[in-house]
């Protein structure tokens, strides 16, 4: 493959990536699966030190944790809370506004209406079904890590996404399972020093939901990119 051929797939997977939030039921292959994170992996890490850990979670497992964070997305006690802030504790420019239309395009696709809060508490709740797709991938990191090691982090989930678009499957990356974190690690037995990152739904896209229509815009190169010659 030419050069110019390469790039054009690359740009290509680059930019047909995006978030799909209605899956299909058919099942993926654990060896695809394993195909996927084993070309993932090859993500950078300062010196190499690979920091993610990676649970994948397909039939009764899948179907236990979805039931029983729903369960308590249910009950809405309160007693639910996140290991880290993934947002800040308030918002403001430009950031709000990007917010603010990212959340109103996927409420217009839907039909959802401004303080029509039941349908919007409904649609959260999908997250936590990892909307219907048939893996659920959970990402944890050993919490004595520092920082540097959750950007590594970033940089293989973004190649996971990345494999599973190149296969013709559809992901969606999802920060709202922080707030099940005791949850999770009940259900994982995962050691008292891992720390739930995020999860990531895997699976085809439904290509008759109006939501996996939604394609959030990027700001133009200018606003984010200063040269320096």
């Amino acid at each position: 493959m030419t050069n110019t051929k390469l790039s054009a797939a690359v740009d290509r997977v680059m930019l047909d990536r995006h978030s799909i939030r209605a899956f299909l039921p058919t099942p993926i292959a654990r060896e695809e699966i394993e195909d996927i994170l084993r070309v993932a992996s090859n993500a950078p890490s300062g010196n190499n030190i690979q920091p993610w850990r990676v649970h994948v979670l397909t039939g009764a497992t899948l179907h236990t944790l979805i039931e029983r964070v729903c369960s308590a997305f249910d009950a809405a006690d309160g007693s639910h809370t996140p290991e880290y802030h993934y947002y800040p504790t308030e918002f403001f420019e430009p950031y709000l506004a990007r917010r603010r239309k990212c959340g109103g395009d996927l409420y217009g696709v839907l039909g959802i209406a401004r303080g029509e809060k039941a349908r919007m508490r409904a649609q959260m709740r999908k997250n936590f079904e990892f909307f219907g797709a048939p893996v659920g991938l959970m990402f944890t990191i050993d919490r004595r890590l520092a920082q540097g090691s959750w950007l590594d982090y970033g940089m293989f989930l973004q190649n996971v996404m990345l494999a599973a678009t190149a296969r013709g499957l559809a992901t969606c990356a999802q920060a709202a399972w922080i707030d099940y974190h005791r949850i999770i690690a009940e259900l994982l037995a995962l050691p008292e020093n891992e720390q739930v990152v995020a999860g990531i739904a895997l699976g085809h896209a439904d290509p008759a939901a109006p939501e996996n229509a939604l394609l959030t815009g990027r700001v133009p190169v200018a606003e984010f990119v200063s040269f320096h010659p």
